[in-house]
C-alpha cells in the first residue's frame, strides 16, 4: 500500500492511497473459491458450478465488494500510520480503477485540531454570595399563588396580569401572513409571549373592544419572512378575565407536599427548595463566566464536520417538539443551519477544549463524588432511596451524572488559575442574571 498525504487548507487533509493489483486479485480469487460451492445456477447441480462460471457471472460484484473492504481497511491503516485523527467521515474519490492495475483513491477529510489549553490566569470570575431572606420566601409564596391562580370574567379595563381572550388577524403590506391569525386565543398581559408591543397595545381594553396595532417583528425572529417586518394586527377583545389568587390554606399546601405544620412548614419547604435552586444558580453563574473566558483565551480552527454534526443533533432535538408526522417535514428548509450554527460552534469548541483539559489533567469522576451528586438529586424527592437505586440501576443515567461530575471538576481546575471574587447579590438579582444567560 502506498500513501501520500497533503494539507489542503487549515484542518483539511488529502490522503492518496494505492492498493496493489496483486493484493486485490488475490482476495478476489479467494472469495470466488469460497463462494463457488454455494452458488446455484440453472443447468448445474448445487455446489458444482465451475469456478470460471462463478468468476464470469459474479466476478465484478465480488471485486467491488473486495475493493470496498480494502479501501476501508487501508484508510484506517493509513490514518494510524500517519497519526491522524479524522473528524467526521471522509469524502472518497476513485482515481484509478482498472482491472489488472493498482487501484488508487483519494480520501479528503478534516482532522481534530491540536489544542494547548490556556488557563484563566488574569481572568476575574465573580462568585455570588447570596442569602435567602424571609422576604424572598414570601415573594416565592406569591409566585406559587400566581402559578395556581384562576381567572374570572371582569368588566374592567385590562391591565398587566389579566387574561384576555382575543381574535386577531395579522397583515404585512396589506396582505395576511402565515401564522398571523388566531381565534379564541388566551393571553396573559405582561407575559411577553407575543412580539414586543402586542400585549402593551391591549392594556386598557375592555371586552367587546377592537384595536389595531402597528408593530414590527424583531430582527432575530425565527421566521425569515417576518424578521424586522412592519405589520398590522387587527384585534378583537372578546373577554377580560381578572387574576384570582388562591388562599394559602390546607388544600393549597397539599399541592406542595405539606400536609401538616401549617404555614411555617410550607415556608420551611419553600426555603429548602430555594436553597437547592440557589446552589445550582451560583454554580451556573460561575460556570458561564468560566466557559466564556475559556473560549476567549483559546482560539483555534474547529472542524466544520463536527459543527454540522452538532447542528443535526440540535435539529433532531427540536424536531421532537413537532411530534407525530415530523419525519415528513423538510427540516433543512424549516430549520435552516443558520438557526443553530453559532450555538453549535460554541458547543463543539467548548467540547474540544474540555476534552483536552480533562485528558491533560487526568480528571476522573470518583465513586464518592458521583454518589454525592446522585444523593443530592434524590434529596428533592420523597422516595430518595428509590431515586438513588434508579440511577445505579440505569447505566445511561449514571453515565450522565459521571459526565456532569467530570465537567464540574474541569471547571474547578480552571477556577484555580482565575481571580475569583465574591460579590453580594440578592436572590432575585442572581436568578434574573442566570435566566438571562
Amino acid at each position: 500500500m502506498q500513501v501520500s498525504i497533503e494539507t489542503t487548507s487549515g484542518l483539511e487533509r488529502r490522503l492518496t492511497i494505492a492498493i496493489p493489483a496483486g493484493k486485490i486479485q488475490s482476495e478476489v480469487d479467494s472469495r470466488v473459491q469460497k463462494v463457488a460451492p454455494q452458488v446455484k445456477l440453472d443447468g448445474f447441480r448445487p455446489g458444482k458450478v465451475p469456478v470460471r462460471v462463478v468468476r464470469q457471472r459474479f466476478g465484478e460484484s465480488i471485486r467491488q465488494e473486495v475493493l470496498g473492504e480494502l479501501m476501508s481497511e487501508s484508510f484506517q491503516q493509513a490514518v494510524i500510520e500517519e497519526k491522524l485523527k479524522p473528524a467526521g467521515q471522509p469524502q472518497v474519490e476513485t482515481k484509478q480503477n482498472e482491472a489488472g492495475k493498482d487501484f488508487s483513491f483519494v480520501a479528503t477529510f478534516e482532522v481534530y485540531p491540536d489544542i494547548a489549553v490556556k488557563d484563566l490566569a488574569g481572568v476575574e470570575v465573580i462568585r455570588p454570595v447570596t442569602e435567602i431572606t424571609d422576604a424572598d420566601v414570601d415573594g416565592m409564596l406569591e409566585t406559587l399563588r400566581k402559578q395556581q391562580a384562576s381567572f374570572v370574567d371582569s368588566d374592567k379595563a385590562a391591565e398587566d396580569g389579566d387574561q384576555v381572550v382575543i381574535d386577531f388577524d395579522g397583515f404585512k403590506d396589506g396582505e395576511p401572513f402565515d401564522g398571523g391569525k388566531g381565534e379564541d386565543h388566551t393571553l396573559v398581559l405582561g407575559s411577553n409571549s407575543m412580539i414586543p408591543g402586542f400585549e402593551a397595545g391591549l392594556v386598557g381594553a375592555k371586552a367587546g373592544e377592537e384595536r389595531t396595532l402597528d408593530l414590527t417583528f424583531p430582527e432575530d425572529y425565527h421566521a425569515e419572512h417576518l424578521k424586522g417586518a412592519a405589520v398590522q394586527f387587527k384585534v378583537k377583545v372578546k373577554a377580560v378575565k381578572a387574576q384570582q389568587l388562591p388562599e394559602i390554606d390546607e388544600e393549597f399546601m397539599k399541592k406542595f407536599g405539606v400536609s401538616e405544620g401549617g404555614i411555617d412548614a410550607l415556608k420551611a419547604e419553600v426555603r429548602k427548595n430555594m436553597a437547592r435552586e440557589l446552589k445550582q444558580a451560583v454554580k451556573n453563574h460561575v460556570k458561564k463566566q468560566v466557559m466564556d473566558a475559556l473560549l476567549e483565551k483559546n482560539s483555534f480552527d474547529v472542524p466544520a464536520a463536527l459543527i454540522e454534526q452538532e447542528i443535526n443533533a440540535m435539529r433532531r432535538q427540536m424536531v421532537q417538539q413537532f411530534g407525530a408526522g415530523a419525519e415528513n417535514l423538510d427540516l433543512a428548509s424549516l430549520l435552516p443551519a443558520e438557526m443553530f450554527s453559532e450555538q453549535a460552534g460554541r458547543r463543539v469548541k467548548l467540547g474540544l477544549l474540555l476534552a483536552q483539559l480533562i485528558e491533560d489533567r487526568s480528571i476522573e469522576a470518583t465513586d464518592d463524588k458521583v454518589r454525592a451528586v446522585v444523593e443530592e438529586i434524590a434529596s428533592a424527592y420523597e422516595a430518595a432511596e428509590e431515586v438513588i437505586n434508579y440511577y445505579y440501576n440505569n447505566r445511561q443515567q449514571l453515565a450522565q451524572v459521571q459526565s456532569l461530575v467530570i465537567e464540574d471538576e474541569a471547571v474547578d481546575a480552571l477556577l484555580a488559575s482565575a481571580d475569583v471574587n465574591d460579590q453580594k447579590m440578592s436572590y432575585d438579582e442572581l436568578m434574573k442574571a442566570v435566566s438571562a444567560q
